[in-house]
């Protein structure tokens, strides 16, 4: 009988699902793995680091596209080296900048809380409307 890890076990050893794994070989991230007498894949140990290594760039927001490329220049030296570099700075570039938004998000919404608050302090009774909630509906009329 061929050894290897059945598609569980990979599951369990990388933290990712059966169908994560086999959406991978879909996309051929993975090469298809052989098969028992049985139908069931069997991984390599090599398999599984190559599984690991997919996660992991995805986990540092690489897009499949993306993993693809490094996949294909991992065997590669120095000139893998400096174009994986060119990948890092936009991806970084992508990252301060997604920052920089959740940055004025954060601000907005702890505005639009301090002015609830304050309306609640000083209106506990009123049955004014949420100022909030007029904010939003003029700034979405303004869009029209």
């Amino acid at each position: 009988m061929p050894q290897g890890f059945h598609i569980g076990q990979v599951a369990r050893e990388t933290g990712l699902t059966v169908d994560a794994i086999r959406f991978y070989e879909k996309q051929r991230l993975l090469k298809p793995a052989p098969r028992t007498e049985g139908g069931f894949r069997l991984f390599s140990g090599q398999d599984l680091q190559h599984i690991r290594f997919i996660r992991r760039a995805q986990e540092l927001g690489f897009s499949l596209t993306e993993i693809r490329e490094l996949l294909l220049l991992q065997g590669e030296q120095v000139e893998a080296c400096s174009h994986v570099r060119v990948m890092l700075i936009a991806k970084l570039g992508a990252v301060r900048q997604k920052i920089a938004e959740l940055r004025k998000l954060e601000r907005q919404l702890a505005a639009d809380l301090k002015q609830c608050e304050s309306r609640l302090r000083v209106r506990a009774e009123s049955h004014d409307a949420c100022p909030v909630l007029e904010s939003f509906a003029e700034h979405t009329r303004g869009k029209k």
